[in-house]
């Protein structure tokens, strides 16, 4: 509860890919006679903060002090993400360049007139290949710029671009300066050696070391491996219903139950939310075991809720105090 008290004084910046998740909401009225589809009457529209963004939200949400580094195109998608930085009161340093677009995950969800609505399709948008060598380039010093100021910097990397090598050299730089590095990759994980934290889920761990993850004895087998090969002085490895396990160097492995309930009402996101709660407390001085566990708190919160979603400082205070 304490660690809590001291998040508002914390610095983080958060680089990485910023998704704009737009669900659009429809009712069902039949079979299309064009195709055998279903034809959904528009209801609304509603955009959230997605990938490294709800990383950057959630931090914001428990009370940190929080700048946004990536990459944003000059659409409506870009304006909206935006708006909802401004609104939550996040610093945004973004790039922007002719030919680049936002990254967007556009849900729809359908359903008839007295039921709930369900997702039926969904579509990603989004510059294809790398970014321009000037993009990077561009990145890399906002990055430094904000990194120089920061008590703790989180790497949200959903494979977009804006994680290259450009910006983790600057990671690496920040934590060879003793910043707190937090980095959650879902495709590129053996890129970060030399960072503080890693947080794989267990696919992740199986695809970085090349082992099965099926038992305990397997999970820990696997990330005494990754441990060596990253370099990192902790691996925070998540197990969906199992949990999440904290191995830290020269330390005995230890094992977080799923905080409440095992059945999940929506998982989208939860990630960020563990990782932007882990990082919020490192910056506030907690250790890595006692960061661990707010997280896990968090990330239990936050599943019970639907779609992309965050955890407050206030709901995290009142669950710690139960």
């Amino acid at each position: 509860m304490k660690r809590l008290a001291v998040f508002p004084k914390v610095r983080v910046v958060v680089l990485g890919d910023l998704v704009a998740d737009h669900y659009l909401f429809g009712q069902t009225e039949r079979i299309s006679r064009e195709a055998p589809v279903l034809i959904v009457r528009h209801e609304r529209d509603e955009v959230k903060l997605g990938g490294a963004a709800n990383a950057a939200a959630n931090a914001r949400a428990l009370g940190g002090q929080v700048t946004a580094v990536g990459v944003l195109g000059a659409d409506e998608m870009g304006r909206a993400v935006k708006t909802l930085f401004k609104g939550q009161g996040i610093a945004v340093e973004a790039v922007s360049a002719r030919g680049v677009r936002t990254e967007s995950k556009m849900r729809i969800l359908a359903g008839g007139l007295s039921t709930s609505r369900q997702q039926m399709l969904r579509v990603d948008r989004g510059s294809v290949g790398p970014l321009p060598i000037a993009v990077r380039r561009a990145l890399a010093l906002r990055l430094e710029q904000a990194a120089k100021r920061a008590d703790v910097v989180v790497v949200s990397d959903y494979g977009a671009g804006v994680v290259c090598d450009e910006t983790r050299a600057v990671v690496r730089s920040s934590a060879s300066r003793g910043v707190p590095v937090c980095v959650d990759s879902r495709f590129a994980l053996s890129e970060f050696s030399g960072v503080t934290v890693c947080k794989p889920n267990e696919p992740e761990l199986a695809t970085l070391t090349g082992l099965p993850v099926g038992s305990d004895r397997e999970v820990d087998r696997a990330a005494a491996a990754a441990l060596e090969r990253l370099g990192c002085k902790v691996l925070l490895v998540t197990r969906g219903r199992k949990g999440m396990v904290v191995y830290e160097r020269g330390q005995k492995p230890v094992r977080l139950p799923v905080h409440g309930p095992e059945d999940a009402v929506d998982v989208t996101g939860a990630g960020d939310t563990v990782i932007a709660t882990f990082a919020l407390a490192v910056g506030a001085g907690a250790s890595f075991l006692e960061a661990a566990r707010l997280a896990n708190v968090a990330g239990g919160i936050v599943v019970q809720k639907p779609g992309t979603a965050t955890v407050t400082r206030p709901e995290l205070a009142r669950e710690l105090a139960k």
